[in-house]
């Protein structure tokens, strides 16, 4: 436990002492408890929620009038409205030092002010800035010599004109005084009790100026008690102005609340929203960038609660009423909510935000009558309607479900949920379908597929390269496979495969991972590219070998080509030493894999199909009705015709 010193104690009191005399504080006296509190805020410039009082005197309401007593009570801001002083004055002193920093060169002659208070003749004297002149004292004197002057202190003047008197006065010599040639000066309090003024009448020879303790005193004893300025009333006396109202003292103006409103992260303006543009300026039609997506739980608007009004003060002390800002309702819509700040509205689900009737709306369904030019490409973190088609050129992505009810063209379609096509699919060897469920539609044709489940076509696949992690299944009256690459780990299915003619190449693949397979042959690929460039390097490593061999020492120049040759090699052989590991590790997943894999066909597979299971292929020489083949002893096996099993397909949501 540390040991408390009487060192540590008096540093923690002188530190304490600072800080309360830092503290300002005031006397109010008033009939309540509450306006007590209100005068004390209006006084101090700060709310009376941030308020802390001391009870001086407990008042008292009196029977019936009598015997009243008002309350006394001593009041200052709390520790945060103190502390948020401090931050503000030391950033303002911060700022006023950059300023002076930039305004080095800013110059200011220096100014004297000469008076007659009473009997004496009082001097004040504002230094130069900068390279601003000084006050002359000769300039001084000769204000100072007047035919009633009686004593000068010519070395106070010296002093004061070389060192200035601050914001105060000395007094330099006394004069003939005549009371009757005194400036004079009235008072007057506008009839809204705004602003109080004062005009001065010129003094004569030998009379005095007006000081700013007799205007204060005259404020007061005509009743004026709040807003009084010693700025203004000191300029007036350092320069009086004669025969006009000059402001003395003003009104504490109430300042009303500010309404509560809401500020948005998100455009609310649609007609705002345009399509992209490239670097060159070129606009993107496809691209019109009018869906505006948000994530479950991002922040898409807060709101400002309404501000407390700060209640003002005539210059006679009465109290101006301020309003408070009004408050308004959350603008919730569906799918949004209240963060636990009590002022964030965040999403509760991933969609598009829209602002419909001056309400936040979350849509984690986005319909389209069609994907074209009006809309162009669509980038939706929902699931995605089309009501028409998607034309050639036209792409949508989604982190939801896509339902398309007409065809789709040449276009790209991702999702990462199911893909659902009404019509056909007719890719031209552009088009391409990825998405992690299922895919549906009535054909496809040209189109290269990648699903993270199932295919299920009822018409035909013709000319596709398909890729599925469990099934492949045609089940309509057509239900026909012709042409292209097909790979599935469990089955594929159909009623026909191949063509009659046989002139379009079909090869059917189960039995193991498509993706796995697919790595495989990108290392595959990557292998052989390496291979091509160490054919490149070898002769060139060689040349500069023996040119090395001849020579016994090469120039700087091939030394460091033979070197960063030899570097390069050995970062390909390095690579290939990974390439194969990689292969070796996904061929033994291969190997292992429990789906044996089988392909059924009800109708006809016709000749030139060929058909791989678990690697081993079997061409099909001539045609044959109502078989399956599937995987046996390390050959590929015919059998009877067995009904797939659809039970472990879903059917696509809403659809029988």
């Amino acid at each position: 436990m540390p040991v408390v010193t009487l060192e540590k104690i008096r540093t923690e009191l002188a530190d304490r002492l600072k800080t309360d005399r830092e503290i300002r504080c005031v006397e109010v006296c008033a009939d309540t408890l509450e306006e007590a509190l209100a005068d004390a805020a209006v006084q101090l410039d700060c709310k009376v929620i941030n308020l802390e009082y001391e009870v001086v005197e407990r008042g008292f309401s009196g029977i019936l009038g009598l015997s009243k007593k008002p309350w006394t009570i001593l009041a200052y801001p709390n520790s945060e409205v103190i502390a948020a002083t401090k931050a503000k004055a030391k950033a303002k002193d911060a700022a006023g030092e950059a300023v002076a920093e930039e305004a080095v060169s800013h110059d200011k002659d220096g100014v004297f002010f000469v008076h007659h208070f009473g009997t004496d003749i009082a001097l004040k004297v504002v230094l130069p800035e900068g390279a601003g002149r000084p006050v002359a004292v000769d300039a001084v004197m000769a204000e100072v010599n007047r035919a009633d002057t009686l004593t000068v202190d010519e070395k106070k003047i010296k002093e004061a004109v070389a060192g200035g008197t601050g914001d105060g006065y000395v007094l330099v010599g006394t004069y003939e005084h005549n009371a009757a040639n005194d400036a004079i000066f009235v008072i007057e309090v506008s009839s809204d009790e705004m602003r109080a003024t004062a005009t001065i009448n010129a003094p004569m020879m030998s009379g005095s100026d007006i000081t700013a303790q007799l205007i204060v005193k005259a404020l007061k004893t005509q009743g004026v008690c709040a807003g009084i300025s010693d700025e203004k009333i000191s300029a007036l006396v350092d320069a009086p102005v004669y025969d006009k109202p000059v402001v003395v003292a003003e009104a504490v103006v109430p300042q009303n609340g500010k309404d509560a409103y809401i500020e948005y992260y998100f455009e609310t303006d649609r007609t705002k929203l345009r399509a992209k543009e490239s670097e060159s300026g070129q606009v993107n039609y496809k691209e019109l960038n009018q869906v505006q997506n948000v994530v479950q739980g991002q922040p898409l608007a807060i709101k400002h609660p309404a501000e407390k009004g700060r209640a003002g003060k005539t210059v006679f002390g009465r109290y101006l009423e301020a309003d408070d800002g009004r408050d308004i309702a959350f603008p919730l819509g569906k799918n949004v909510s209240v963060g636990e700040d009590g002022a964030t509205i965040i999403a509760d689900c991933n969609g598009q935000v829209l602002l419909i009737n001056n309400k936040i709306y979350v849509e984690p369904v986005m319909e389209v009558d069609g994907v074209n030019i009006k809309t162009g490409n669509i980038d939706f973190l929902g699931k995605v309607i089309c009501k028409g088609s998607v034309e050639d050129g036209f792409n949508i992505k989604a982190s939801g479900n896509i339902e398309i009810m007409g065809a789709v063209g040449a276009c790209h379609l991702q999702s990462d949920a199911d893909i659902f096509v009404s019509q056909g699919i007719m890719g031209r060897d552009e088009g391409t379908v990825t998405c992690e469920g299922t895919l549906w539609a009535k054909f496809i044709q040209n189109t290269k597929i990648t699903v993270g489940e199932n295919v299920v076509v009822s018409d035909s696949l013709m000319n596709c390269d398909v890729s599925a992690q469990h099934k492949i299944i045609l089940h309509g009256k057509k239900a026909q496979i012709t042409g292209g690459h097909l790979l599935a780990c469990e089955l594929i299915a159909a009623k026909n495969i191949g063509a009659r003619d046989g002139g379009t190449e079909t090869i059917l693949e189960v039995g193991i991972d498509p993706k796995a397979k697919l790595r495989v042959v990108a290392l595959q690929t990557e292998q052989t590219d390496n291979a091509k460039k160490l054919e490149e390097l070898e002769p060139n490593i060689a040349t500069l070998e023996n040119l090395q061999k001849t020579r016994r020492s090469l120039p700087k120049d091939k030394e460091d080509a033979l070197h960063a040759l030899y570097k390069q090699r050995d970062e390909i052989l390095l690579k290939n030493d990974s390439l194969n590991e990689e292969i070796a590790q996904i061929q033994e997943r291969l190997r292992e894999l429990k789906a044996v894999g089988k392909v059924v066909a009800s109708g006809t597979v016709y000749s030139g199909v060929k058909i791989y299971v678990r690697e081993e292929k079997e061409e099909v020489r001539t045609e044959v009705k109502s078989v399956s083949f599937y995987y046996e002893d390390g050959f590929v096996r015919r059998g009877k015709y067995e009904e797939p099993d659809m039970s472990d397909v879903r059917q696509p949501e809403g659809y029988a």
